[in-house]
């Protein structure tokens, strides 16, 4: 598998002392759809912003697509690693929707043409195409998540990070992201998700990274990672509802299986009991 981020002894310490990063190495591959788990204050978004380089390691090393971050300007990674971050008030410069969307594309120097195309694509995508007139300030918290994650895939980067999407989105806007999640690995894009939004995470990923405290505890399969009640303890998160079910169930067969959705669970329950479904 190709590398397109490779991190290696990062360390990071805020001014005032605050130690953010310890020692923290990490592949991350192309076209893989990763988790980045972890509580608050886990270290998760000071990891993410050495990606484009808002960051520079004070120890260890980045290279992103074999580019030592420390040698390259935001401009220039920004183009292959698109971040959307937490709060989306302190990403719009525009003072409409559609300029927002606009705005890189315009500085990355696509056509007028190409611009609209794409501008109106995710617009459409993201519930929003009728707001392309409005304030990005007129709207709401969860509307504003989508545009900042609409601005970023309009210009189409290889490296899409996506840091706490979930917040303010309802069901239907949460399986939406999920599908375009799919989507962009079908292109060979890399999704990385950053969230503590542990039920999410339990369908369309492909590994899972638990950090805490500034370093990485563990990582693996969701299968693997949501089942291990010890490892998300240490990480301060509890277990998603499915496993939690699965494990006071305590049967072999289901344990083994690991289920993580309501279908899996079903499917097995009903096997068990020797129902067809």
């Amino acid at each position: 598998m190709e590398t397109v981020i490779e991190v290696r002894n990062l360390s990071y310490t805020y001014p005032g002392g605050i130690t953010a990063l310890k020692n923290v190495s990490l592949d991350i591959y192309r076209g893989e759809k990763l988790v980045i788990l972890g509580s608050n204050g886990a270290g998760k978004s000071t990891l993410i912003k050495h990606f484009n380089g808002l960051l520079k390691p004070q120890r260890g090393y980045i290279k992103v697509f074999g580019v030592d971050t420390r040698k390259a300007s935001v401009a220039e990674l920004s183009k292959k690693v698109g971040i959307v971050f937490q709060n989306p008030y302190h990403q719009f410069f525009s003072e409409k929707v559609w300029d927002e969307v606009a705005f890189a594309l315009k500085n990355f120097g696509y056509s007028e043409e190409t611009i609209k195309y794409r501008v109106t694509k995710v617009l459409r995508l993201f519930d929003l195409y009728d707001y392309a007139d409005k304030s990005p300030f007129e709207l709401s918290s969860g509307e504003m998540r989508r545009l900042a994650i609409a601005s970023v895939l309009a210009y189409d980067p290889e490296v899409v990070v996506l840091d706490e999407p979930t917040v303010g989105q309802d069901r239907i806007q949460k399986e939406k992201l999920r599908e375009y999640i799919k989507l962009l690995s079908l292109q060979n894009k890399t999704v990385i998700l950053v969230t503590h939004d542990i039920e999410f995470v339990t369908e369309g990923f492909d590994r899972i990274v638990v950090m805490s405290n500034g370093t990485i505890l563990g990582e693996g399969s969701p299968k693997e990672v949501l089942y291990n009640e010890e490892l998300l303890k240490k990480a301060n998160l509890m277990l998603p509802q499915i496993p939690e079910i699965s494990i006071r169930i305590n049967n072999n067969i289901i344990l083994e299986k690991k289920p993580l959705t309501d279908d899996e669970l079903l499917s097995l329950v009903l096997s068990i009991l020797g129902v067809r479904k």
